[in-house]
């Protein structure tokens, strides 16, 4: 989860949303309530203008409106919140209208913040899949490391080769040697992109003196560097690639656990019947729940007792094989802390 934080007083005020997962699509349903002002571009219903005095075209057109909450819901149709309410600002005020939230959309919230909202917007922001992204643009003799931030690209490091008397390879040699202690502390995902073949040169020479950076990084082709490079790459969809194989990564690996300590008899529990057991000894440590579980109204008081026992819940999609493993096992298991008999 991304948030912005606007103007704030006495815990009233306007907070920018920015779900990346359907972990955040969980906490949203928790974050937005009756009563609250929902701001959002969504599409409504226009009536196409026309010389005749009944229209005969209606088409969508996308809009920012305010709605007035009356109810929050995960849809039926597909894995998204959807958000319904009377219309305050924007056209068609009194009408009834229905955001659906997905991730990579945006709202913004006007309501009274309670503590236990804003923990639990923290909590969705630090569970981030991906963590920081950092952009290396890179071409002969200059690099320069950007910082993804929520306004946009946020400049690191400009590393330029120096003038040495060592001749060319020497220089070029240094300056790589410069840009791999440039990224040696980027823990998070990392794409390298630049135009031509210097970033593959680059990845060869960091591979070969052992940068983790390096070795996990994505390649991306722009056609500049700087920060014209990093909107080359954004509007690739470079970004959305990483951030949907990392969250399938994350999946798998978690998936993986859980059939591994069911083969050994470890602390594992899965069913809603055991894992409702387990939450109530206190035992569980991570909660992992199938996208399709998401509107089972048995489920949900459930997964808030575990969220009450600071359990993490992550929500895994049924589009993909551990998500469809977890079905099998009920939709629902958990890793737990020590095992319950």
């Amino acid at each position: 989860m991304k948030a912005e934080y606007g103007e704030i007083r006495d815990n009233y005020g306007e907070i920018r949303l920015f779900p990346e997962s359907i972990d955040d699509l969980w906490h949203l349903q928790h974050l937005v309530a009756p009563g609250d002002l929902v701001f959002a571009t969504t599409f409504r219903s226009v009536e196409g203008a026309t010389d005749k005095i009944r229209p005969e075209k209606v088409e969508k057109r996308p809009v920012r409106l305010g709605v007035r909450v009356e109810k929050v819901e995960f849809s039926q149709h597909g894995v998204r919140l959807r958000i319904s309410g009377i219309i305050e600002h924007g056209i068609d005020t009194g009408a009834y209208h229905s955001i659906n939230v997905e991730t990579g959309y945006e709202i913004s919230v006007i309501r009274r913040w309670r503590p236990v909202d804003l923990e639990r917007l923290e909590r969705a922001i630090k569970a981030s899949v991906y963590g920081v992204i950092h952009i290396l643009t890179i071409e002969e003799g200059e690099a320069e490391l950007f910082r993804l931030r929520q306004y946009g690209p946020e400049s690191v490091i400009t590393i330029t080769a120096g003038s040495g008397k060592g001749g060319e390879t020497e220089t070029r040699t240094g300056f790589f040697d410069a840009v791999i202690k440039s990224i040696a502390e980027v823990a998070g995902p990392l794409v390298i992109a630049g135009p031509g073949f210097v970033k593959e040169d680059f990845v060869r020479y960091a591979k070969n003196k052992n940068s983790v950076p390096a070795g996990r990084a994505i390649i991306a082709e722009t056609r500049r560097i700087g920060r014209g490079a990093v909107q080359d790459v954004i509007g690739a969809g470079t970004l959305e690639k990483l951030i949907g194989d990392l969250q399938l990564s994350r999946e798998v690996r978690l998936m993986d656990e859980v059939l591994l300590r069911i083969s050994q008899g470890g602390a594992v529990a899965y069913g809603h019947k055991d894992v409702s057991t387990a939450i109530e000894y206190g035992a569980v440590d991570e909660v992992l729940l199938a996208d399709s579980l998401l509107r089972d109204r048995a489920i949900v008081p459930l997964i808030e007792n575990a969220e009450r026992m600071q359990a993490k819940i992550v929500v895994l999609s049924t589009e993909f094989e551990p998500g469809e493993r977890l079905a099998a096992l009920g939709g629902i298991a958990a890793l737990l802390r020590y095992k319950v008999n």
